[in-house]
């Protein structure tokens, strides 16, 4: 049985205080040195680039929080997913029905459609290229220095779409000097295997050198279908990277990087949580309460194929003891061929594969200057991303006989963008930051759909975007959205390792089309009582107003930081079910606020014993959710029942506790204890309060001892992740226009795992 999560409290603040939890599955390779290091090292004496130069994390005047190496071990981050309400207010899970995707949302904002006309509203960013899409972002941190976690709009400074907030992953830069090889193999339940490899040398000392890394993670399925015993949700990775670094004179240094991931899995199926209609109706919950058990209609080998390729370089060029030049140039390619169960059933009702060649490249420049009392910098963007897709629709029990649809499209943008922002000092104490940037994007989109099926009343119904409009629609395919987004902050510092600060910011994330439509009922909508047709959604803006306060003391034992902040939402891009068969809308849906409180800190009682905490509060809401298809009492609820106008993916609390401590045991090494628990507070897993798609809140914990050898060049561990094998729903699929279609996500259960490595 499920047990409540404040019983679960209790537990585990009994346990906390003995080695708390936390599993070592290698994000990347780490000696004892480097967990010493991270551990001796004052935490405000990080280094991070949140405001695109390098600044001690203590005097950032913005929320964020970083991850190094040490950090990312202990909370066993094989990929971003390991992040998941490490950091306050970040609920960051396995995106619906893909292996690959990432689900982010910061303070309440996000975008968990995985449709290519949506736009990520948590940016993603590695190395300074941003990520367009949310396929294949749930990143492998196997070559990671450091992961930063920005909360609020960043809509001065970083590429685009940063409503909620940005991640910026940041790879290490090959040793000019040092030869270092790492490596781990790791085996843990359901027969996983991690095999991790890292080699840097240098090739010319002082100017030349080459980093080279590698991930293999394989793993069986979590799932198992009763009906034919195949296993599903399983994994199956592989990704490496290559990193030329070249110190090309004593003013410029130039970085080339290529990487590449393939993923080769079985589908991700979800559970069924409401009864499916069509002419084969199966229950709510087909085999009682979730034991890792769900069915599928597809019999084959169908399953996630992902190829995902990056070229990048960046060039720093010295102009002068104030300036630098930074360009920034980088070409991807993204190529997912998916099938998903939607319906996660037997029954062939919402099955359908996904086909999409995107591609991406990108251009920043940088200027950065740094004064006694003056810095910043000023830049110029460019995107151009064309995303195609060949998709088919599976329904033949939702009608009774053959049915399948078929869509293809394609999609161009073009992203423009100028931006600034400066630092005036206006003593040691008092600085004044300010910036703003103007964006401009044209987006270009045409779609054709068509249906097959041996009843002649569903054969060959075909659509097409903007061809099927009426004049003069049926001739405007193009959209052009700009937005001025501007950020200003107020800052003091009482001491040099303390500061005060309180700004205001505001985002945008652009518009679009709607990807899933269909016929014209699929871009009609209820304006003022009247139906119109609406051809394009509008951009989401932001304006966030916040209140922070970060400090380091007692010779950098403590570390603290905190902040309150309200934010004002518009025009949210809202896809809904309900109504007609089959129909898809995309509405602005109207307006959110949010308030919230974010706190974390970190204690080292002694040298070898460290405490980590972290708490987020939100009270978010809709203020409007507008559907004219409906009457205004079931504005935020279409399905009736309870009216809670809650936003989705919006916990009002996360909370983290973590302890690490290590034993020294003289000449023949050591043994650390340590880890963390977490919790996740009640949210919906829809954007319209759907009853059956809500997470009523969990606890995790996770658990390792480790052994370091005396020359700390070899090491043993062992760990265990969801010690109280608690389940619980990280994700909602909803398509109730078709067959009532409502699906959950679950998280891993409890998995055991020894890992053997090696550093020199």
């Amino acid at each position: 049985m499920r047990t409540s999560p404040y019983m679960r409290a209790l537990l585990l603040a009994g346990c906390a205080g003995i080695a708390g939890f936390a599993a070592p599955v290698s994000a990347q390779d780490m000696t004892a040195d480097d967990v010493m290091t991270a551990a001796d090292a004052a935490e405000g004496e990080i280094i991070v680039t949140a405001r695109r130069r390098e600044e001690r994390l203590v005097d950032v005047p913005v929320a964020v929080t970083a991850f190094e190496q040490a950090d990312l071990q202990r909370l066993q981050a094989v990929d971003l997913s390991g992040l998941q309400a490490a950091a306050p207010n970040l609920n960051l899970v396995q995106g619906r029905g893909s292996a690959a995707s990432a689900n982010i949302f910061i303070r309440g904002l996000g975008q968990p459609d995985a449709l290519q006309t949506f736009d990520p509203a948590v940016g993603i960013y590695v190395d300074g290229v941003y990520l367009s899409r949310i396929q294949g972002a749930l990143l492998n941190l196997f070559d990671v220095e450091r992961i930063e976690v920005l909360r609020g709009p960043q809509g001065t400074l970083y590429g685009k779409n940063t409503t909620g907030g940005a991640i910026s992953v940041v790879s290490r830069k090959p040793d000019l000097n040092d030869v270092r090889v790492q490596g781990s193999a790791l085996y843990g339940s359901y027969d996983q295997i991690v095999l991790n490899g890292y080699a840097n040398a240098p090739l010319v000392t002082d100017r030349i050198a080459l980093s080279l890394a590698g991930q293999w993670d394989k793993r069986d399925g979590l799932v198992t279908d009763p009906r034919t015993g195949r296993r599903y949700n399983d994994r199956d990775s592989l990704t490496v990277r290559g990193i030329l670094r070249a110190q090309a004179t004593d003013a410029l240094e130039i970085i080339a990087s290529g990487d590449y991931n393939r993923q080769r899995n079985a589908l991700t199926l979800g559970y069924p949580t409401a009864r499916l209609g069509g002419v084969r109706p199966i229950p709510a919950n087909p085999y009682g309460e979730y034991d890792f058990r769900a069915s599928t209609s597809f019999t084959g080998d169908e399953g996630q194929r992902l190829e995902h390729w990056g070229a990048n370089l960046t060039a720093n060029l010295t102009l002068s003891d104030a300036l630098t030049l930074t360009s920034i140039t980088s070409w991807r390619k993204l190529d997912p061929e998916l099938f998903v169960d939607i319906d996660a059933t037997e029954a062939e009702l919402g099955d359908v594969f996904v086909g999409i060649d995107q591609r991406q490249f990108s251009q920043e420049v940088q200027l950065k200057w740094d004064t006694d009392r003056f810095s910043g910098v000023f830049g110029l963007f460019y995107l151009n991303e064309t995303v195609s897709s060949h998709q088919e629709a599976y329904a033949d029990d939702l009608f009774g006989v053959p049915f399948t649809r078929l869509i293809d499209d394609s999609q161009n943008t073009k992203s423009y963008a100028a931006f600034g922002q400066a630092t005036y000092d206006f003593t040691d104490r008092l600085s004044l930051t300010a910036g703003l940037r103007y964006t401009k994007e044209e987006r270009t989109y045409d779609r054709f759909t068509t249906t097959v099926s041996t009843f002649p009343a569903l054969n060959g119904i075909s659509f097409s975007f903007p061809g099927s409009l009426p004049a003069p629609l049926n001739e405007d395919n193009k959209a052009t959205f700009d937005a001025f987004t501007p950020s200003v902050t107020l800052s003091f510092k009482p001491g040099a390792d303390s500061q005060i600060y309180v700004t205001a910011a505001r985002g945008f994330k652009s518009g679009g089309f709607n990807g899933r439509a269909n016929s014209l009922a699929d871009l009609t909508q209820v304006v003022d009582g009247v139906p119109q047709l609406v051809t394009t959604f509008e951009p989401e803006t932001v304006w966030t107003y916040e209140g922070g306060a970060k400090a380091s003391f007692l010779d950098g034992r403590v570390y603290v930081a905190g902040s309150v902040f309200y934010s004002d939402f518009r025009n949210f891009q809202a896809r809904v079910g309900g109504g007609a068969v089959a129909t898809f809308p995309v509405l602005n849906a109207g307006k959110m606020s949010i308030w919230g409180a974010e706190l974390e800190g970190v204690v080292k009682p002694t040298r070898n014993w460290t405490l980590r905490s972290t708490f987020g509060f939100l009270d978010a809401q809709y203020d409007e959710f507008n559907d004219g298809r409906r009457p205004p009492t079931f504005s935020c609820n279409p399905t009736g029942n309870q009216i809670t106008c809650e936003p989705a993916f919006a916990p009002p609390i996360t909370f983290t506790v973590g302890t690490d401590y290590r034993i020294p045991l003289g000449d023949a090494g050591s043994v650390t204890l340590g880890g963390d628990a977490r919790f996740v507070d009640r949210h919906f897993l829809s954007v319209d309060n759907r009853p059956g798609l809500v997470e009523p809140g969990y606890w995790l914990a996770n658990a390792f001892v480790r052994f370091d050898d005396a020359d700390r060049r070899f090491y043993v561990q062992g760990g265990v992740k969801n010690v109280f094998d608690e389940l619980y729903r990280t994700d909602g699929q909803e398509f109730s226009s078709v067959g009532n279609i409502q699906t959950v996500y679950f998280g891993d259960p409890r998995t055991y795992n020894v890992m053997v490595g090696f550093a020199f």
